[in-house]
Protein backbone atom coordinates (compact mmCIF):
# COMPACT_ATOMS: atom_id res chain seq x y z
CA UNK A 1 0.00 0.00 0.00
CA UNK A 2 2.93 2.44 0.70
CA UNK A 3 4.58 1.63 -2.34
CA UNK A 4 1.50 2.59 -4.28
CA UNK A 5 1.09 5.70 -2.25
CA UNK A 6 4.69 6.80 -3.08
CA UNK A 7 4.31 6.12 -6.82
CA UNK A 8 0.98 8.08 -6.40
CA UNK A 9 2.67 11.25 -5.11
CA UNK A 10 5.49 10.82 -7.22
CA UNK A 11 3.60 10.73 -10.74
CA UNK A 12 1.13 13.16 -9.34
CA UNK A 13 4.38 15.47 -8.50
CA UNK A 14 5.70 15.06 -12.03
CA UNK A 15 2.47 15.95 -13.62
CA UNK A 16 1.37 19.11 -11.38
CA UNK A 17 4.43 20.60 -9.78
CA UNK A 18 4.68 23.26 -12.29
CA UNK A 19 1.28 24.21 -11.53
CA UNK A 20 2.02 24.69 -7.84
CA UNK A 21 4.94 26.81 -8.45
CA UNK A 22 2.94 28.98 -10.92
CA UNK A 23 0.50 29.17 -8.09
CA UNK A 24 2.86 30.18 -5.10
CA UNK A 25 4.26 32.73 -7.37
CA UNK A 26 1.30 34.09 -8.63
CA UNK A 27 -0.31 34.02 -5.25
CA UNK A 28 2.91 36.40 -4.08
CA UNK A 29 2.29 38.83 -7.20
CA UNK A 30 -1.49 39.21 -6.60
CA UNK A 31 -0.73 40.60 -2.97
CA UNK A 32 0.37 43.79 -4.22
CA UNK A 33 -1.25 43.88 -8.29
CA UNK A 34 -4.51 42.50 -8.90
CA UNK A 35 -6.67 42.17 -11.92
CA UNK A 36 -7.42 45.15 -13.76
CA UNK A 37 -11.15 46.48 -12.92
CA UNK A 38 -12.44 50.30 -12.68
CA UNK A 39 -13.24 51.01 -8.73
CA UNK A 40 -16.53 52.98 -7.57
CA UNK A 41 -13.70 55.62 -5.96
CA UNK A 42 -12.06 56.12 -9.30
CA UNK A 43 -15.26 55.87 -11.64
CA UNK A 44 -17.16 58.64 -9.63
CA UNK A 45 -14.06 61.10 -9.30
CA UNK A 46 -13.94 61.29 -13.41
CA UNK A 47 -17.57 62.85 -13.38
CA UNK A 48 -18.54 65.82 -13.09
CA UNK A 49 -21.27 67.18 -11.16
CA UNK A 50 -24.88 66.46 -12.70
CA UNK A 51 -26.26 69.56 -13.56
CA UNK A 52 -30.14 70.05 -12.64
CA UNK A 53 -30.96 72.97 -14.89
CA UNK A 54 -29.92 71.26 -17.38
CA UNK A 55 -31.42 67.44 -16.96
CA UNK A 56 -33.59 65.65 -16.85
CA UNK A 57 -36.27 64.07 -19.67
CA UNK A 58 -39.28 62.59 -16.92
CA UNK A 59 -38.74 58.86 -15.81
CA UNK A 60 -42.18 58.57 -18.14
CA UNK A 61 -40.24 59.27 -20.91
CA UNK A 62 -37.45 57.30 -20.32
CA UNK A 63 -39.78 54.07 -19.72
CA UNK A 64 -41.31 55.00 -22.94
CA UNK A 65 -37.91 55.29 -25.12
CA UNK A 66 -37.07 51.74 -23.59
CA UNK A 67 -39.36 50.32 -25.41
CA UNK A 68 -40.26 47.14 -22.81
CA UNK A 69 -43.33 45.86 -21.92
CA UNK A 70 -41.95 45.69 -17.96
CA UNK A 71 -41.23 48.06 -15.56
CA UNK A 72 -36.93 48.30 -14.98
CA UNK A 73 -35.72 46.69 -11.74
CA UNK A 74 -32.59 49.34 -11.65
CA UNK A 75 -31.88 53.05 -12.95
CA UNK A 76 -28.69 55.50 -12.60
CA UNK A 77 -28.38 59.05 -14.09
CA UNK A 78 -24.50 59.56 -14.95
CA UNK A 79 -22.67 61.13 -17.48
CA UNK A 80 -21.16 59.73 -20.52
CA UNK A 81 -18.57 62.39 -22.81
CA UNK A 82 -20.02 65.23 -20.56
CA UNK A 83 -23.30 64.45 -21.41
CA UNK A 84 -26.27 63.37 -19.10
CA UNK A 85 -27.04 59.50 -19.92
CA UNK A 86 -29.57 57.21 -18.13
CA UNK A 87 -29.00 53.48 -17.76
CA UNK A 88 -31.95 51.65 -17.24
CA UNK A 89 -31.45 47.70 -16.27
CA UNK A 90 -33.98 44.77 -16.66
CA UNK A 91 -33.46 42.01 -14.60
CA UNK A 92 -35.16 39.60 -17.50
CA UNK A 93 -32.95 40.62 -20.42
CA UNK A 94 -31.10 38.24 -22.20
CA UNK A 95 -27.28 39.72 -22.56
CA UNK A 96 -25.66 40.17 -25.52
CA UNK A 97 -22.58 39.23 -24.05
CA UNK A 98 -21.21 35.88 -23.01
CA UNK A 99 -23.61 35.59 -19.93
CA UNK A 100 -26.78 35.04 -21.58
CA UNK A 101 -29.48 35.51 -18.72
CA UNK A 102 -27.92 38.48 -17.00
CA UNK A 103 -29.59 42.03 -16.52
CA UNK A 104 -29.82 43.89 -19.77
CA UNK A 105 -28.91 47.85 -19.40
CA UNK A 106 -30.82 50.29 -21.88
CA UNK A 107 -28.52 53.45 -22.30
CA UNK A 108 -31.18 56.96 -23.21
CA UNK A 109 -30.17 60.37 -23.48
CA UNK A 110 -30.75 61.40 -20.22
CA UNK A 111 -31.46 65.26 -20.81
CA UNK A 112 -34.14 64.24 -24.13
CA UNK A 113 -34.80 61.01 -23.87
CA UNK A 114 -33.97 59.39 -26.63
CA UNK A 115 -32.61 56.01 -27.09
CA UNK A 116 -28.59 55.09 -27.40
CA UNK A 117 -28.03 52.24 -29.36
CA UNK A 118 -24.64 51.29 -29.01
CA UNK A 119 -21.33 53.76 -28.53
CA UNK A 120 -19.54 54.17 -31.69
CA UNK A 121 -15.34 54.33 -31.90
CA UNK A 122 -15.49 58.22 -31.94
CA UNK A 123 -18.29 57.97 -28.70
CA UNK A 124 -15.51 55.77 -27.32
CA UNK A 125 -12.67 58.14 -27.86
CA UNK A 126 -15.23 60.82 -26.69
CA UNK A 127 -16.09 59.05 -23.40
CA UNK A 128 -11.99 58.28 -22.95
CA UNK A 129 -11.13 61.60 -22.79
CA UNK A 130 -13.93 62.71 -20.33
CA UNK A 131 -12.75 60.36 -18.02
CA UNK A 132 -9.10 61.79 -18.26
CA UNK A 133 -8.92 65.21 -19.62
CA UNK A 134 -6.22 66.49 -21.47
CA UNK A 135 -4.24 63.02 -22.07
CA UNK A 136 -3.99 62.21 -25.69
CA UNK A 137 -6.26 59.39 -27.10
CA UNK A 138 -5.61 56.69 -29.90
CA UNK A 139 -8.03 53.95 -30.47
CA UNK A 140 -7.00 50.73 -30.63
CA UNK A 141 -10.23 48.32 -31.34
CA UNK A 142 -13.42 46.66 -30.33
CA UNK A 143 -13.20 43.63 -28.54
CA UNK A 144 -15.91 40.99 -27.00
CA UNK A 145 -12.87 40.46 -24.46
CA UNK A 146 -9.56 40.31 -23.57
CA UNK A 147 -6.86 38.72 -21.30
CA UNK A 148 -8.19 42.06 -18.68
CA UNK A 149 -11.61 41.65 -19.33
CA UNK A 150 -12.73 38.01 -18.19
CA UNK A 151 -14.86 39.47 -15.28
CA UNK A 152 -18.52 38.45 -15.49
CA UNK A 153 -19.56 41.53 -13.99
CA UNK A 154 -18.89 43.03 -17.71
CA UNK A 155 -20.79 40.54 -20.01
CA UNK A 156 -23.71 42.40 -20.29
CA UNK A 157 -21.50 45.25 -21.38
CA UNK A 158 -19.72 43.95 -24.28
CA UNK A 159 -18.41 44.65 -26.90
CA UNK A 160 -16.23 47.05 -25.80
CA UNK A 161 -13.67 49.78 -27.40
CA UNK A 162 -10.68 49.72 -26.37
CA UNK A 163 -8.72 53.14 -26.07
CA UNK A 164 -4.92 54.01 -25.17
CA UNK A 165 -4.11 56.72 -22.79
CA UNK A 166 -1.05 58.60 -23.24
CA UNK A 167 -0.48 59.50 -19.93
CA UNK A 168 3.02 57.91 -17.41
CA UNK A 169 0.89 54.95 -16.63
CA UNK A 170 0.12 54.20 -19.99
CA UNK A 171 -3.56 53.84 -18.85
CA UNK A 172 -5.85 51.66 -21.25
CA UNK A 173 -9.24 52.17 -20.94
CA UNK A 174 -12.01 49.95 -21.81
CA UNK A 175 -15.81 51.49 -23.31
CA UNK A 176 -18.14 49.87 -23.33
CA UNK A 177 -19.98 49.45 -27.05
CA UNK A 178 -23.73 49.34 -25.35
CA UNK A 179 -23.77 52.18 -22.56
CA UNK A 180 -20.92 54.40 -23.69
CA UNK A 181 -19.33 54.45 -20.60
CA UNK A 182 -15.55 53.66 -19.30
CA UNK A 183 -15.73 50.58 -17.33
CA UNK A 184 -12.27 49.12 -17.10
CA UNK A 185 -8.74 50.78 -16.88
CA UNK A 186 -5.56 49.20 -16.98
CA UNK A 187 -2.65 50.66 -16.66
CA UNK A 188 0.87 49.13 -17.82
CA UNK A 189 1.97 48.04 -14.82
CA UNK A 190 -1.50 46.05 -14.52
CA UNK A 191 -1.57 44.61 -17.55
CA UNK A 192 2.31 43.54 -17.04
CA UNK A 193 1.78 42.28 -14.01
CA UNK A 194 -0.83 39.90 -14.40
CA UNK A 195 0.61 37.82 -16.97
CA UNK A 196 2.82 36.50 -13.91
CA UNK A 197 -0.29 37.09 -11.50
CA UNK A 198 -3.99 37.09 -12.10
CA UNK A 199 -3.74 35.15 -15.29
CA UNK A 200 -1.70 32.05 -14.09
CA UNK A 201 -3.24 31.66 -11.11
CA UNK A 202 -6.86 31.54 -12.46
CA UNK A 203 -5.57 29.26 -15.53
CA UNK A 204 -6.57 32.30 -17.77
CA UNK A 205 -4.88 30.48 -20.62
CA UNK A 206 -8.10 27.65 -20.18
CA UNK A 207 -10.49 30.97 -21.53
CA UNK A 208 -11.42 31.37 -24.58
CA UNK A 209 -11.25 29.04 -27.69
CA UNK A 210 -12.16 25.53 -26.82
CA UNK A 211 -11.43 25.27 -23.57
CA UNK A 212 -13.66 27.99 -21.99
CA UNK A 213 -16.58 25.86 -21.54
CA UNK A 214 -14.34 23.64 -19.59
CA UNK A 215 -12.45 26.14 -17.81
CA UNK A 216 -14.18 25.98 -14.20
CA UNK A 217 -13.66 21.83 -14.41
CA UNK A 218 -9.93 22.25 -15.52
CA UNK A 219 -9.55 24.79 -12.20
CA UNK A 220 -11.31 22.50 -10.34
CA UNK A 221 -10.15 18.93 -10.77
CA UNK A 222 -6.36 20.69 -11.15
CA UNK A 223 -6.39 21.92 -7.80
CA UNK A 224 -7.91 18.81 -6.41
CA UNK A 225 -5.60 16.50 -7.99
CA UNK A 226 -2.78 18.91 -6.66
CA UNK A 227 -4.32 19.00 -2.99
CA UNK A 228 -4.54 14.98 -3.19
CA UNK A 229 -0.16 15.77 -4.03
CA UNK A 230 -0.03 17.80 -1.31
CA UNK A 231 -1.74 15.33 1.42
CA UNK A 232 0.09 12.19 -0.27
CA UNK A 233 3.05 14.56 0.44
CA UNK A 234 2.55 14.95 3.79
CA UNK A 235 2.30 11.07 4.90
CA UNK A 236 5.00 10.63 2.65
CA UNK A 237 7.49 12.70 4.41
CA UNK A 238 6.05 11.89 8.02
CA UNK A 239 6.71 8.00 6.93
CA UNK A 240 10.17 8.34 5.55
CA UNK A 241 11.55 10.90 8.49
CA UNK A 242 13.52 8.94 11.10
CA UNK A 243 12.07 11.01 14.57
CA UNK A 244 14.13 8.73 16.87
CA UNK A 245 17.43 8.02 16.19
CA UNK A 246 19.28 8.71 12.88
CA UNK A 247 20.35 7.19 9.61
CA UNK A 248 23.88 6.07 8.74
CA UNK A 249 24.10 9.48 6.91
CA UNK A 250 23.44 10.95 10.04
CA UNK A 251 20.23 12.16 8.97
CA UNK A 252 16.76 11.99 10.16
CA UNK A 253 15.95 11.85 6.65
CA UNK A 254 16.86 8.53 4.60
CA UNK A 255 17.85 10.47 1.17
CA UNK A 256 21.16 11.50 0.39
CA UNK A 257 20.69 13.20 -2.62
CA UNK A 258 20.98 16.91 -1.61
CA UNK A 259 17.70 17.72 -3.58
CA UNK A 260 15.60 14.82 -2.82
CA UNK A 261 16.63 15.49 1.22
CA UNK A 262 15.77 19.63 0.76
CA UNK A 263 12.22 18.17 -1.07
CA UNK A 264 11.51 15.83 2.18
CA UNK A 265 12.82 18.17 4.51
CA UNK A 266 10.75 21.43 3.13
CA UNK A 267 7.40 19.32 2.17
CA UNK A 268 7.94 19.09 6.23
CA UNK A 269 8.57 22.11 6.94
CA UNK A 270 5.96 24.34 4.93
CA UNK A 271 3.26 21.03 3.80
CA UNK A 272 0.48 21.99 6.36
CA UNK A 273 0.17 25.43 4.72
CA UNK A 274 0.91 24.11 1.48
CA UNK A 275 -1.86 22.13 1.53
CA UNK A 276 -4.46 24.17 3.48
CA UNK A 277 -3.49 27.36 0.33
CA UNK A 278 -4.19 24.75 -2.41
CA UNK A 279 -7.23 23.11 -0.92
CA UNK A 280 -8.26 26.85 0.00
CA UNK A 281 -7.91 27.60 -3.56
CA UNK A 282 -9.69 24.55 -5.06
CA UNK A 283 -12.38 26.03 -2.85
CA UNK A 284 -12.97 29.22 -3.83
CA UNK A 285 -14.00 27.36 -6.97
CA UNK A 286 -16.97 26.36 -5.19
CA UNK A 287 -16.86 22.84 -6.51
CA UNK A 288 -19.41 20.60 -7.02
CA UNK A 289 -21.67 23.49 -5.14
CA UNK A 290 -20.90 22.16 -2.03
CA UNK A 291 -21.80 25.98 -0.49
CA UNK A 292 -24.75 26.47 -1.89
CA UNK A 293 -27.38 26.13 0.50
CA UNK A 294 -30.60 26.77 -1.87
CA UNK A 295 -31.36 29.77 0.72
CA UNK A 296 -33.77 32.19 -0.75
CA UNK A 297 -31.98 36.16 -1.94
CA UNK A 298 -33.66 38.67 0.65
CA UNK A 299 -37.03 39.82 -1.48
CA UNK A 300 -35.16 43.82 -1.78
CA UNK A 301 -37.43 46.19 -3.91
CA UNK A 302 -38.73 44.92 -7.25
CA UNK A 303 -39.86 46.58 -10.57
CA UNK A 304 -39.66 51.12 -10.82
CA UNK A 305 -42.52 52.96 -11.65
CA UNK A 306 -43.20 56.68 -12.49
CA UNK A 307 -45.61 56.69 -9.84
CA UNK A 308 -43.02 56.14 -7.38
CA UNK A 309 -40.95 58.86 -8.23
CA UNK A 310 -43.36 61.99 -8.63
CA UNK A 311 -40.50 64.54 -7.87
CA UNK A 312 -38.55 65.08 -10.88
CA UNK A 313 -35.33 64.34 -11.17
CA UNK A 314 -33.93 67.93 -12.26
CA UNK A 315 -35.21 68.98 -8.96
CA UNK A 316 -33.99 66.76 -7.17
CA UNK A 317 -30.62 67.38 -8.34
CA UNK A 318 -31.29 70.85 -7.50
CA UNK A 319 -32.58 70.38 -4.20
CA UNK A 320 -29.25 68.51 -3.22
CA UNK A 321 -27.08 70.97 -4.77
CA UNK A 322 -28.76 73.58 -2.60
CA UNK A 323 -27.94 71.81 0.43
CA UNK A 324 -24.56 71.63 -0.84
CA UNK A 325 -24.38 68.15 -1.75
CA UNK A 326 -22.86 67.75 -5.14
CA UNK A 327 -24.27 65.17 -6.52
CA UNK A 328 -22.44 62.89 -9.52
CA UNK A 329 -24.50 60.26 -9.97
CA UNK A 330 -28.41 59.44 -9.18
CA UNK A 331 -30.01 56.40 -8.29
CA UNK A 332 -33.56 55.78 -8.01
CA UNK A 333 -34.12 53.23 -4.59
CA UNK A 334 -37.83 51.86 -3.65
CA UNK A 335 -37.22 51.39 0.17
CA UNK A 336 -40.12 49.82 2.24
CA UNK A 337 -42.05 50.63 -1.49
CA UNK A 338 -41.65 54.36 -1.50
CA UNK A 339 -39.10 56.06 -4.08
CA UNK A 340 -35.92 57.89 -3.03
CA UNK A 341 -33.15 59.42 -4.81
CA UNK A 342 -29.67 58.33 -3.47
CA UNK A 343 -27.12 60.82 -4.89
CA UNK A 344 -23.30 59.98 -4.84
CA UNK A 345 -20.50 62.39 -4.96
CA UNK A 346 -16.70 62.48 -6.37
CA UNK A 347 -15.68 61.06 -2.79
CA UNK A 348 -18.30 57.88 -2.98
CA UNK A 349 -20.33 60.63 0.28
CA UNK A 350 -24.24 59.39 -0.22
CA UNK A 351 -27.04 61.67 0.50
CA UNK A 352 -30.99 60.29 0.44
CA UNK A 353 -34.19 62.05 -1.13
CA UNK A 354 -37.67 61.19 -0.47
CA UNK A 355 -39.25 61.16 -4.33
CA UNK A 356 -42.84 59.85 -3.59
CA UNK A 357 -46.10 60.17 -1.36
CA UNK A 358 -45.85 58.82 1.92
CA UNK A 359 -47.78 59.79 4.74
CA UNK A 360 -44.78 60.42 6.96
CA UNK A 361 -43.24 62.46 4.42
CA UNK A 362 -44.03 65.45 2.44
CA UNK A 363 -41.41 65.04 -0.32
CA UNK A 364 -42.43 68.21 -1.83
CA UNK A 365 -40.44 69.75 1.14
CA UNK A 366 -38.67 66.94 3.09
CA UNK A 367 -34.84 67.63 2.72
CA UNK A 368 -31.82 65.24 1.40
CA UNK A 369 -30.88 63.28 5.04
CA UNK A 370 -27.73 61.19 5.43
CA UNK A 371 -29.21 57.89 6.44
CA UNK A 372 -32.76 56.04 7.15
CA UNK A 373 -33.35 55.81 10.73
CA UNK A 374 -31.91 52.16 12.69
CA UNK A 375 -35.11 51.39 14.14
CA UNK A 376 -37.35 51.77 10.75
CA UNK A 377 -34.54 49.43 9.13
CA UNK A 378 -34.69 47.04 11.32
CA UNK A 379 -38.80 46.96 10.72
CA UNK A 380 -38.05 46.93 6.93
CA UNK A 381 -35.38 44.05 7.63
CA UNK A 382 -38.08 42.15 9.53
CA UNK A 383 -40.01 41.82 6.17
CA UNK A 384 -37.16 40.54 3.55
CA UNK A 385 -36.73 36.78 4.63
CA UNK A 386 -40.47 36.41 5.45
CA UNK A 387 -41.94 34.39 6.96
CA UNK A 388 -39.21 33.59 8.93
CA UNK A 389 -38.07 36.12 12.22
CA UNK A 390 -35.37 38.23 13.28
CA UNK A 391 -33.06 36.42 16.34
CA UNK A 392 -31.04 39.20 16.87
CA UNK A 393 -30.12 42.40 15.55
CA UNK A 394 -27.14 44.55 15.88
CA UNK A 395 -25.37 47.92 14.83
CA UNK A 396 -22.24 47.49 13.62
CA UNK A 397 -19.75 50.53 14.36
CA UNK A 398 -16.90 47.92 13.56
CA UNK A 399 -16.12 45.32 11.10
CA UNK A 400 -17.19 41.78 12.31
CA UNK A 401 -15.81 38.43 10.63
CA UNK A 402 -17.82 38.44 7.34
CA UNK A 403 -18.29 41.82 6.62
CA UNK A 404 -14.67 43.56 6.55
CA UNK A 405 -13.03 45.45 3.99
CA UNK A 406 -10.11 44.93 1.81
CA UNK A 407 -7.38 46.96 -0.63
CA UNK A 408 -9.35 47.70 -3.11
CA UNK A 409 -7.04 45.71 -5.84
CA UNK A 410 -7.91 42.49 -4.08
CA UNK A 411 -10.30 40.28 -5.52
CA UNK A 412 -12.96 41.21 -2.54
CA UNK A 413 -11.61 44.38 -2.14
CA UNK A 414 -13.37 47.78 -1.48
CA UNK A 415 -14.60 49.84 1.10
CA UNK A 416 -17.60 49.29 2.84
CA UNK A 417 -19.74 51.11 4.70
CA UNK A 418 -20.26 51.74 8.48
CA UNK A 419 -22.17 51.35 10.69
CA UNK A 420 -24.62 49.09 9.43
CA UNK A 421 -27.60 46.53 10.67
CA UNK A 422 -26.83 43.38 11.31
CA UNK A 423 -29.99 40.89 11.74
CA UNK A 424 -29.67 37.02 12.14
CA UNK A 425 -32.55 35.11 11.30
CA UNK A 426 -34.33 31.82 12.50
CA UNK A 427 -34.58 30.20 9.13
CA UNK A 428 -33.10 26.72 8.07
CA UNK A 429 -30.28 28.40 6.54
CA UNK A 430 -29.27 30.42 9.44
CA UNK A 431 -29.37 33.54 7.35
CA UNK A 432 -28.07 36.73 8.37
CA UNK A 433 -28.37 40.05 6.51
CA UNK A 434 -26.58 44.07 6.73
CA UNK A 435 -28.09 46.66 5.52
CA UNK A 436 -26.72 49.76 5.10
CA UNK A 437 -28.95 53.13 6.51
CA UNK A 438 -26.91 55.16 3.97
CA UNK A 439 -28.38 53.45 1.08
CA UNK A 440 -31.33 51.44 2.78
CA UNK A 441 -30.30 48.20 0.87
CA UNK A 442 -29.12 44.84 1.97
CA UNK A 443 -25.20 44.71 0.96
CA UNK A 444 -24.58 41.33 1.73
CA UNK A 445 -26.08 38.14 2.77
CA UNK A 446 -24.67 35.40 4.22
CA UNK A 447 -25.99 31.87 5.53
CA UNK A 448 -24.05 28.71 7.68
CA UNK A 449 -22.49 27.42 4.60
CA UNK A 450 -21.52 31.10 3.26
CA UNK A 451 -20.03 31.67 6.31
CA UNK A 452 -18.10 28.15 6.67
CA UNK A 453 -16.80 29.20 3.78
CA UNK A 454 -15.56 32.39 4.51
CA UNK A 455 -12.97 30.73 7.08
CA UNK A 456 -12.21 27.62 4.62
CA UNK A 457 -11.39 29.97 2.10
CA UNK A 458 -11.26 33.63 3.40
CA UNK A 459 -8.64 32.49 6.01
CA UNK A 460 -6.58 29.80 4.32
CA UNK A 461 -6.10 31.51 1.07
CA UNK A 462 -5.75 35.36 2.12
CA UNK A 463 -5.11 35.33 5.58
CA UNK A 464 -7.79 38.18 5.67
CA UNK A 465 -7.71 37.20 10.05
CA UNK A 466 -8.52 41.26 11.69
CA UNK A 467 -5.68 40.68 13.83
CA UNK A 468 -3.43 40.25 10.93
CA UNK A 469 -4.32 42.35 8.36
CA UNK A 470 -4.43 45.04 10.48
CA UNK A 471 -0.75 44.75 11.54
CA UNK A 472 0.73 45.34 8.56
CA UNK A 473 3.90 44.48 7.33
CA UNK A 474 3.32 40.97 9.29
CA UNK A 475 0.77 39.95 7.11
CA UNK A 476 2.65 40.52 4.49
CA UNK A 477 5.57 38.57 5.87
CA UNK A 478 3.22 35.47 6.76
CA UNK A 479 1.59 35.68 3.25
CA UNK A 480 5.42 35.70 1.72
CA UNK A 481 6.66 33.34 3.76
CA UNK A 482 3.73 30.86 2.87
CA UNK A 483 3.88 31.38 -0.28
CA UNK A 484 7.89 31.05 -0.55
CA UNK A 485 7.78 27.79 1.18
CA UNK A 486 5.15 26.35 -0.92
CA UNK A 487 7.50 27.48 -3.95
CA UNK A 488 10.75 26.22 -2.97
CA UNK A 489 8.73 22.43 -2.07
CA UNK A 490 7.02 22.65 -5.73
CA UNK A 491 10.59 23.74 -7.40
CA UNK A 492 12.25 21.32 -5.90
CA UNK A 493 9.78 18.60 -7.25
CA UNK A 494 10.44 20.74 -10.57
CA UNK A 495 14.09 19.54 -10.69
CA UNK A 496 13.09 15.59 -9.28
CA UNK A 497 10.76 15.47 -11.69
CA UNK A 498 13.17 16.68 -14.49
CA UNK A 499 15.58 14.23 -13.29
CA UNK A 500 13.17 11.64 -13.65
CA UNK A 501 12.17 12.41 -16.94
CA UNK A 502 14.67 13.52 -18.92
CA UNK A 503 16.46 11.18 -21.42
CA UNK A 504 19.18 8.93 -19.94
CA UNK A 505 22.15 8.15 -21.97
CA UNK A 506 22.64 4.71 -22.85
CA UNK A 507 25.30 2.96 -21.59
CA UNK A 508 28.35 2.35 -23.75
CA UNK A 509 28.99 -0.86 -25.28
CA UNK A 510 31.83 -2.91 -24.93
Amino acid sequence: MKRQIYLLHRWLGIVLCLFMAMWFFSGVVMMYVGYPKLTQAERLAALPELDGTACCASLQRWLDSAGRSEAPTALRLTTVAGQPRALLGYANGASHGKGGGRAELVALDGAEGGRVDGATPAAALAAARAFMPGVATSYLDLVAEDPYTLSKALDGLRPLHRVQMDDEAETRLYVSARTGEVVRDASAVERDWNWVGSWIHWLYPFRGGATDALWSDIVIYTALAATVLALLGMLVGVWRWRFSGTFRSGSHSPYREPWMRWHHVLGLVFGTLALSFIFSGLLSMNPFKVFDSGAPKAAQAGRLSAAQFALPAGEALRRLAASGFAARELEWRVVDGAGYYLALDGQGGTRLLAAGARADVDFNTAPPFAAFDMARLRQLGGTLLAPHRIVAADVLRQYDSYYYSREAHTMTGGPRHLPVLRLKFDDPHDSWLYLDPATGAVVKQVDGRQRAKRWLFGLLHSWDWAPLIERRPWWDLWMVAINAGGLLVSVSGIVLAWRRLRPRAAPART
